[in-house]
């Protein structure tokens, strides 16, 4: 299909290159997302232009024209990359791949704008619009070449393939998890042909870097309904590939008047509850892993149902080996593990007792990550009991109440005991040991539990009186 649909383009950008093209007698073309977010009423900074012909040599006349910077060229993948203001343009050649069965690496060689489109993961990305005004171009400014109907799924919410799926996924299996990702973003349904490639064929992600599958993951968990990818991801097979911890999840019970019967469901529950009260992907992620450890610690007692005593710390135990593994940066570590290691705690508290002493432990705990645990706490009320709902979030109002009252009283967050190491070793003539942080996480414990007040001199007398009895006790 090409022509029959005619868009106005004024981007200056798009102009541009559609200038040049015409001073240099290339046809050049508008690709992809761009346009597929066009037609969707939404416009993109970042833009893909394909031209036919030499893009090399475009593209740096285009740096110059444009006044492009950062320019980055890929002579053998006939591309180029530059920065345009705020746009970020990226040309290529209209091209052809061949991959070898045991490689991702492509062979290139040009081709014709259909044969380029035809390449392409899916049919809603592998549209173009033309953006030459001269007579002599087959790219005539605002034409819409769509030769796989991508319009058509656009408008009926279908991920489908230019191609065969299997041919289009044997490719580059990274699309089995693209095609799931936006069926995410957009709420489309996989057309039967592509769902049934992704069963078949999800063995095949084994072969694609863990870094790009992580990067598609992420994109994923960051959509406004999360849940639509992660169940399609486990009805498909594809979650047992990418994270086999959260394909263990579903089957194992909870108690059935406490949230969902089956821990996956709760999951997702709790994760699109997060969704919506927030776009901090990290927060998403802690929703996702919080339960990561119930298959492991899963016991039956009679008289209460299934129990798992212990999943908080085990899942904040197993969630460095999950980064490592899932090339997850580690600098979100901690802030991960914390989430997952104090997710139950508000609510114990709460049951207990909102003391000060508690509460400025939880407090202390926490630091600036309190109200991101509180979130998570409220997103994990996934219970259809309304009365239960009503208790959980009422429990939460006290926490939070009472933390906003010891926190403007003592000043918690982040707060560092009134008397460090070095100051513990010359007042008792230690060395550098574990006496030393035994006594030092004495003073912490005793300030936060409020027997003594946060105060120097006040902690030198504290241990004074008790060292010889801290240490005997440890």
């Amino acid at each position: 299909m090409t022509g029959s649909r005619k868009f106005k383009i004024s981007d200056p950008v798009l102009l541009g290159c559609g200038r040049l093209a015409d001073e240099l007698g290339l046809d050049a073309y508008v690709v992809g997302g761009f346009v597929r977010d066009l037609m969707l009423g939404a416009e993109g900074k970042d833009i893909d232009v394909m031209v036919v012909g030499d893009p090399v040599n475009y593209s740096r006349k285009l740096a110059h024209a444009l006044d492009g910077k950062n320019m980055v060229v890929f002579e053998k993948f006939r591309t180029a990359q530059m920065t345009v203001g705020e746009v970020k343009l990226e040309v290529v050649g209209a091209r052809k791949e061949a991959y070898d069965p045991g490689s991702r690496k492509p062979l290139v060689e040009s081709a014709t704008v259909e044969e380029d489109l035809s390449r392409r993961d899916f049919t809603i990305n592998a549209m173009a619009i033309g953006l030459n005004r001269s007579e002599k171009s087959k790219s005539k400014l605002g034409d819409l070449v769509d030769p796989f109907d991508g319009a058509e799924a656009l408008r009926a919410g279908i991920i489908d393939t230019p191609l065969d799926p299997r041919e289009t996924f044997s490719e580059d299996p990274l699309r089995i998890l693209r095609a799931i990702r936006f069926s995410c973003r957009f709420g489309f349904l996989l057309a039967p042909r592509v769902k049934s490639a992704v069963e078949a064929m999800s063995e095949r992600l084994s072969i694609v870097s863990q870094e790009r599958i992580t990067d598609e993951f992420m994109k994923m968990l960051s959509a406004a309904r999360p849940s639509i990818g992660l169940k399609l991801m486990q009805d498909t097979g594809v979650m047992k590939i990418v994270f086999p911890e959260i394909s263990d999840m579903p089957g194992v019970e909870q108690r059935q008047d406490h949230h969902h019967k089956d821990v996956f469901l709760h999951t997702l529950g709790v994760v699109d509850h997060l969704a919506e009260v927030s776009d901090n992907v990290w927060l998403l992620f802690a929703g996702l892993v919080h339960d990561i450890a119930k298959p492991y610690t899963k016991k039956f007692i009679e008289g209460i149902g299934w129990t798992f005593h212990g999943h908080d710390e085990v899942g904040a135990r197993r969630m460095k080996k999950l980064f490592q593994r899932m090339r997850l940066p580690m600098d979100k570590l901690t802030y991960v593990e914390k989430l997952v290691r104090l997710h139950l705690r508000p609510m114990a508290l709460a049951v207990e007792g909102v003391t000060d002493s508690a509460v400025r432990r939880l407090l202390f705990e926490a630091g600036d990550d309190f109200e991101d645990l509180m979130k998570l706490c409220r997103a994990d009320i996934t219970s259809k009991n309304k009365k239960l709902v009503t208790e959980y979030t009422r429990n939460y109002d006290l926490v939070e109440e009472k933390a906003k009252i010891v926190e403007e009283k003592d000043r918690v967050r982040n707060w560092k005991p009134p008397i460090n190491g070095n100051e513990i070793m010359e007042l008792f003539g230690l060395g550098a040991g574990k006496a030393v942080g035994i006594l030092k996480k004495a003073v912490e414990s005793a300030v936060l539990d409020g027997r003594i007040p946060n105060d120097h001199d006040a902690a030198v007398s504290y241990l004074r009186e008790n060292a010889e009895k801290i240490l005997a006790e440890n």
